[in-house]
């Protein structure tokens, strides 16, 4: 006869580890949850805004280079780049550095390994995000870029058949040389998804080891809540291309049980409505979480640039709101095509944070301002104005100013409330407030400065208002030339 005593103690044995175990798995649900909500989101109160730590945030940057983990001197420039109140970086997964900076091992032979990584490469990548983290500093992955494949790049690439010893160009179908720009879109590495246009069944070589190089990057990165990710710089690649990595990234995140924010950066958002592939973004938002629309800071000067940016931001946001990062503010030293010089730089940023943007970071030099000084003093002004006005709090309203100049004056407001008005080079412009009675403050803040114009009865030989009352029309003039931005709120 069986001992009862025996079996009831092994089924009380049974019941505590089955609870034991449910304990576990829904600690472990509840520790993933919390983890997931201090991780940068978008906002659910206004979701064309980020949410990090389970606050809104807008990003704002700037660095002197874009492939920022293999920075030399990286710890002081995150320094530097916090000391003035930006939190967003860019990291390019970059294949152009030199032969001791990329991601897979030389060989004594003088040829890589695609399947052996540099470890110092890795390092590097790792301190970032630990570095970045601790700084609460947004990093946003590029994990492809098309004009690293390509002409000079590709020479010394370990990706290039005769720099490795994993394939050759007749396994591979990669060729030794692409000699014409990325622009030309030649090159096979973006053609390796089954289902493409150009795919070929070979090309199932070069992907695998990409998808080891994603995973690689991942095993780093999925652990951090400041990272964002998109899949291309620029790219003119189909979108299906973008949408095979943007799946591969979210199914290694949801084995790690984390949730993570991808996108696509494709290079005509600047065409506005004869953009082709920048549409693809506005109504897929399972696989664009955000968008990146840096592309339409290029090219596009003043006025046209302002509405190329609301029209994009309109067809992101008309039926899936999300928030629409630029990662790239063109604009620094005449010389690279489409950017113009500094100024035009420091006016893209500020139309793009007035327009409704969720981040604004120049791009390096020599095509943007970087962390210059005008980069520097404009994060600053834009901190000083978000101490006044919160950005997610305000919408462009045109509608409101009169007697404006071509790319005079620019205003986001909440009306009745706040108005914010930025002059792009002095100016005076007339505010409508006749539906908005009451003695409202003036701020006004120096762009070049990055700092708060104290107001008094005469500044210099310059009336500066402390105040104005609504209820009418009211002419409003910058205190001087040069960039400036007036937070005018109720009292």
């Amino acid at each position: 006869m069986p001992n009862s005593n025996v079996n009831n103690s092994c089924m009380r044995g049974t019941w505590i580890i089955i609870v034991l175990a449910l304990f576990s798995l829904l600690a472990r649900s509840s520790s993933a949850h919390d983890t997931n909500a201090e991780r940068i989101q978008p906002w659910p109160e206004n979701p064309r805004y980020w949410q990090y730590k389970g606050q809104p945030v807008i990003l704002l940057g700037g660095s002197k280079t874009d492939h920022i983990f293999l920075l030399d001197d990286l710890e002081p420039h995150l320094d530097e780049i916090q000391e003035v109140g930006a939190n967003y970086v860019r990291c390019t997964m970059s294949q152009r550095e030199g032969l001791d900076l990329k991601a897979h091992k030389l060989l004594p032979n003088g040829k890589f390994d695609l399947d052996q990584w540099n470890e110092e490469y890795w390092k590097r990548f790792s301190n970032m995000l630990k570095w970045t983290a601790e700084r609460d500093i947004i990093v946003q992955i590029e994990v492809w870029d098309r004009f690293d494949y390509a002409a000079r790049n590709w020479e010394n690439s370990p990706w290039k058949p005769s720099n490795n010893v994993n394939y050759t160009s007749e396994q591979s179908g990669l060729a030794q040389s692409y000699p014409e720009s990325a622009y030309y879109h030649s090159q096979p590495f973006f053609q390796t998804i089954p289902g493409m246009k150009q795919y070929q069944k070979q090309y199932d070589l070069i992907r695998r080891h990409q998808e080891s190089f994603v995973e690689k990057m991942l095993s780093y990165s999925l652990p951090f809540g400041n990272v964002l990710y998109c899949m291309n710089n620029e790219t003119a690649s189909p979108a299906e291309w973008g949408r095979y990595w943007i799946e591969f990234i979210n199914a290694r995140a949801s084995e790690k049980g984390v949730t993570v924010c991808t996108t696509d950066m494709f290079d005509d958002a600047y065409q506005g409505d004869k953009a082709k592939l920048t549409p693809f973004v506005f109504n897929d938002p399972e696989h664009y979480t955000f968008a990146d629309i840096s592309q339409v800071n290029s090219r596009n000067f003043d006025q046209v640039h302002w509405d190329q940016l609301l029209w994009n931001l309109e067809q992101v946001n008309k039926t899936y709101p999300r928030p629409c990062n630029h990662t790239k503010i063109y604009g620094s030293g005449y010389t690279t095509f489409g950017t113009g010089g500094p100024e035009d730089g420091i006016e893209r940023f500020w139309r793009n944070i007035l327009g409704g943007s969720a981040s604004a970071r120049f791009h390096r030099p020599d095509g943007g301002n970087g962390l210059n000084d005008f980069a520097k003093a404009s994060i600053q002004a834009a901190r000083l104005l978000e101490q006044r006005i919160k950005f997610w709090d305000i919408t462009p309203h045109m509608e409101l100013i009169s007697d404006r100049a071509p790319n005079e004056a620019y205003l986001a407001a909440k009306p009745g409330e706040r108005y914010a008005v930025y002059f792009t080079n002095g100016g005076s412009v007339k505010l409508d407030l006749s539906g908005a009675p009451g003695t409202y403050n003036i701020t006004w803040i120096s762009v070049s400065m990055g700092r708060v114009v104290e107001t008094s009865e005469k500044g210099g030989d310059r009336l500066m208002d402390a105040t104005i009352e609504g209820g009418g029309v009211v002419p409003l003039s910058a205190p001087y030339k040069g960039g400036w931005v007036a937070a005018i709120m109720k009292k």
